[in-house]
């Protein structure tokens, strides 16, 4: 018999969370997550990315515990982590600002990596790893089964070929990865069309361009 902690949880129709979650992306309106009483990305040392216009959460939070976030423009900041790995505003297993979290957390689905066929990233990530194998898709037809080897076929091409896109562009973070492979998925939907890697990597670039400028 199957523990609650290994115990799948089935996500629903392919198709339907990646559109969702796309949507999600381009308007920051946060995505629906069935935790139950999972925090395991509460403590798994992540740095959380707060702007400037979330005063409501900068104002809950202590700022000795904020600093300037690297390469981003005055008044953004991040929100680090304690020895353990936890974040602070995280108290007796609950976050105890949930109502003025960080967009960053309201944004952050793990099934992203399951989409994506790929590890959260290192032993920091162990606990989010596991969840992530709990997540289970369904299939309508056979474009849900073709988005999601399209998901899973950008993520490795990404992973394979960093070196081939401009400079900082493709970064080495699963999560990073993931929500690019998200955004640019549609490329290898037809697989046969693609040529070879440098056109691929310039497909993929004015695909994750036209997402991007989308975005509210």
């Amino acid at each position: 018999m199957k523990s609650r902690k290994t115990k799948p949880l089935p996500v629903g129709q392919f198709s339907t969370w990646l559109s969702r979650f796309r949507k999600a992306l381009k308007n920051e309106t946060g995505v629906n997550v069935k935790c139950g009483d999972c925090n395991a990305c509460c403590r798994s040392s992540q740095f959380i990315h707060i702007k400037p216009e979330e005063t409501g959460t900068i104002a809950r939070i202590d700022n000795r515990l904020l600093f300037p976030a690297p390469g981003l423009p005055k008044g953004n900041m991040v929100l680090g982590y304690d020895k353990n790995g936890c974040c602070p505003m995280l108290r007796e297993g609950q976050c105890s600002i949930y109502e003025d979290r960080p967009i960053t957390c309201r944004n952050y689905d793990c099934r992203i990596f399951a989409a994506a066929g790929i590890d959260a990233g290192g032993k920091e990530k162990k606990l989010v790893d596991q969840q992530v194998r709990r997540w289970i898709f369904k299939y309508k037809d056979k474009l849900d089964r073709r988005q999601h080897s399209a998901v899973m076929a950008a993520a490795e091409f990404l992973k394979e070929n960093t070196t081939i896109f401009p400079a900082g562009s493709v970064s080495g973070n699963p999560g990073q990865l993931a929500i690019l492979a998200i955004k640019c998925y549609n490329v290898f939907l037809r697989p046969g069309l693609l040529r070879n890697n440098k056109e691929t990597a310039q497909m993929i670039i004015s695909a994750v361009k036209n997402f991007d400028k989308d975005l509210r």
